[in-house]
């Protein structure tokens, strides 16, 4: 355990986390691959901005800015046509890459400025894009295990009204699971450490179950029935690795049982709503269907799990806008040092949005 002047509370003021934006230069999901359908269009926001996910015939899916060029009418109202979309107000059509490549009552050569593409991509169920510079694009890593054959992946997530960064504090604190003891009992977690770099932050817990019975869900998890006990079993470790979270757990040996990847997509200008996208991976037992038979119970634990972190960090968000300033007093040293990364690594919102949460 961390000596006890690691809880000291810092004097000196930090700026406002919550006035910090997420950056753009990463993969961000929109929408989950099943919500865009073939021939189909789709509006989403990143960060205030409208994005339109269009699904051609062919199966690729492709990302424009949601206005046509020419009256700003949200191009999700209009028609998908062949590899192209046609604006619903006077038919102007847009390419994959945002270029305007009809106007039905003009001539060829006199067509006008397109609308602007994001790089985008299909991956394990979902629909991400990249809404910073197009010079600074990388590979799309792998999210979690949703494509290891050896889990079975729940995809789970709403919308959430908060900043993104409680988001990652409240996964990241293991020390809230009092929230939990209705579904889960009481439970009693050990910090084991920390490891940080300039993007990312790993931290380990263990963890006792003092009372109360196991979730039939949380032993589909563990793949294992676990009883009251002092003794602090298995090993979680969680780590922010900006902008994203995994949460990982192991029971015994070198694999992990359990694998969750999770993403949070900014909405609204003032980022004070995010879509939650997470990608849970269990482990397959030896036996096989059982985890199948008992994933209706997982479903049901993970479900009321997420509805409870959802109602606190929304609590968390209310009175930020009430009080018109962060005043927590952050005293777990792992998460000072998760304020530390996400501020670092975030980018400031342009005035006018930060005055807007005030």
């Amino acid at each position: 355990m961390p000596d006890v002047q690691d809880f000291v509370v810092r004097d000196h003021p930090a700026p406002d986390l919550r006035r910090v934006g997420t950056h753009p230069d990463h993969w961000y999901p929109l929408a989950w691959s099943r919500e865009v359908k073939i021939g189909k269009t789709y509006a989403a926001r990143f960060a205030g901005e409208p994005v339109v996910l269009v699904r051609p015939k062919d199966g690729s899916v492709f990302a424009l800015e949601d206005r046509c060029a020419h009256r700003q009418i949200p191009l999700s109202k209009g028609v998908v046509a062949g590899c192209a979309l046609r604006c619903g107000y006077h038919g102007w059509t847009y390419d994959a890459s945002g270029k305007c490549i009809d106007v039905p009552y003009l001539g060829k050569d006199k067509l006008p400025n397109g609308v602007r593409s994001y790089p985008c991509r299909e991956q394990d169920g979902l629909i991400l894009i990249w809404p910073g510079d197009p010079a600074a694009v990388t590979d799309l890593a792998p999210l979690g295990a949703a494509s290891d054959k050896a889990f079975k992946t729940r995809r789970f997530g709403k919308q959430v009204r908060c900043h993104y960064t409680f988001m990652h504090e409240n996964l990241m604190d293991m020390n809230h699971q009092f929230l939990h003891r209705k579904q889960m009992g009481q439970i009693a977690p050990r910090y084991l450490g920390r490891r940080v770099g300039e993007d990312w932050l790993e931290i380990d817990y263990s963890f006792a179950r003092t009372a109360g019975k196991q979730p039939l869900g949380e032993a589909a998890i563990m793949g294992r029935r676990r009883g009251v006990s002092k003794v602090h079993r298995d090993l979680m470790t969680i780590r922010t690795e900006y902008p994203y979270q995994t949460l990982r757990i192991w029971t015994t040996g070198d694999d992990p049982v359990m694998h969750l990847w999770i993403a949070y997509t900014p909405v609204d200008a003032e980022q004070r709503i995010n879509r939650t996208f997470g990608l849970l991976s269990v482990r397959r037992p030896g036996v096989p269907l059982l985890l199948d038979i008992a994933w209706p119970a997982l479903v049901w634990f993970t479900e009321r799990i997420f509805a409870e972190d959802r109602a606190i960090v929304e609590m968390e968000q209310r009175a930020h806008d009430s009080q018109g300033a962060d005043w927590n007093q952050e005293v777990f040293p792992p998460i000072r040092d998760l304020r530390t990364l996400l501020a670092a690594n975030g980018r400031p919102m342009p005035p006018r949005q930060a005055a807007a949460m005030s």
